[in-house]
């Protein structure tokens, strides 16, 4: 066994063993299902999202509530709405409504810390979800293998692209203060660095998309174009937001369609691009699985049951049990299998009523 499944392993066996002598001894168990109880008053759950404007993070919500109640657990709701401050707020609101098991995804992962040591304090359990919280003692992170995305994201573009040729390519981060945008980063890097130690690949222009917010992907996208001219090859957008401003940019100069552009997250307005020829690619994450999953995982650790791990992610103070979800790249090939065939999106929502 590797050092790196060896860790995961220990972790994982670790993180069982906190939840069996910490969370059984101090909370209690809970029958499975119908009148769930933690203590003497109805399972709650609280969940507080960065925000609801993306369709993902609707979705998200959406399937997570309903598991729970389909698990006997009502899921308290707080959208921070992008703000580092509000989100502490509605964290500090969350832990006065005696809530057994706190599930945050972070707009900014390194002060969100301050939102776990406040659940701890309260004697509550904090999962990351999706976006890993930095420099605590965090109790679990339910995500999908983000450095996974980016090496996709990159090696699609390296198959895509004429073979052996010079590349001059533009570069949309996410967000600095979420942690998925570095780990999207890195595993783009791990791909291309090679490429651009060689020269075979050029970085024209890079910059990073604040909130992950369309029009500052498009102001990227014209500062790039005025920077480089039509003499860029292709957009590595790292997720269907940025991806979108990045088109509507490329819209405006005629080159839609012309330059891919990747993405991630299968939205559906990405997904309808994709048919229309004006994104590449996208990266298909489970988010029902991933919500499902996360709703059993908060009902398990609220009621002192254990839960498996399979990897283990390094937040700065110690390697968090961690449950990592596959992905799957998605063009214009396998979209109706793995897109409306999972059932994320209708056929005539991606395609029209016509198809």
């Amino acid at each position: 066994m590797n050092h790196q499944k060896l860790v995961a392993v220990l972790a994982a066996l670790s993180f069982v063993l906190s939840l069996f002598t910490g969370f059984i001894l101090s909370r209690g168990s809970a029958p499975e299902g119908g009148a769930a109880k933690a203590g003497d008053h109805p399972l709650l759950i609280g969940l507080s999202l960065d925000t609801l404007k993306e369709e993902r993070w609707q979705s998200d919500r959406d399937y997570f509530v309903q598991r729970a109640r389909e698990l006997g657990a009502e899921v308290l709701v707080q959208s921070a709405n992008s703000d580092d401050t509000r989100q502490i707020g509605d964290v500090q609101a969350l832990i006065s409504r005696k809530v057994d098991v706190l599930v945050i995804v972070p707009r900014n992962g390194e002060a969100m810390a301050k939102a776990v040591n406040l659940a701890h304090e309260a004697g509550i359990p904090a999962i990351a979800y999706d976006r890993l919280i930095t420099g605590c003692d965090l109790d679990l992170y339910i995500t999908f293998d983000n450095k996974l995305v980016g090496e996709k994201q990159a090696q699609f573009l390296l198959d895509t692209l004429p073979a052996g040729k010079p590349i001059r390519l533009v570069r949309i981060y996410g967000a600095k203060t979420d942690n998925n945008a570095l780990l999207f980063k890195a595993g783009q890097d791990a791909v291309l660095q090679p490429l651009i130690d060689s020269g075979r690949v050029q970085v024209v222009h890079e910059d990073w998309a604040a909130d992950w917010k369309p029009e500052n992907a498009k102001k990227i996208t014209n500062a790039a174009i005025t920077k480089a001219g039509r003499h860029f090859d292709a957009i590595l957008a790292s997720n269907d937001s940025t991806a979108g401003g990045a088109v509507q940019a490329l819209l405006e100069e005629g080159l839609a369609g012309k330059i891919p552009v990747t993405g991630q997250d299968a939205e559906r307005a990405a997904c309808q691009r994709i048919v229309a020829g004006t994104q590449a690619m996208t990266v298909y994450k489970p988010l029902k699985q991933l919500a499902t999953l996360g709703a059993e995982t908060a009902v398990s650790m609220a009621r002192g049951r254990p839960v498996i791990a399979n990897a283990a992610t390094p937040n700065g103070t110690k390697d968090v049990p961690s449950i990592l979800l596959p992905v799957t790249v998605v063009t214009r090939d396998n979209l109706d299998d793995a897109v409306v065939g999972s059932g994320l999106h209708s056929r005539e929502s991606v395609y029209g009523a016509a198809k």
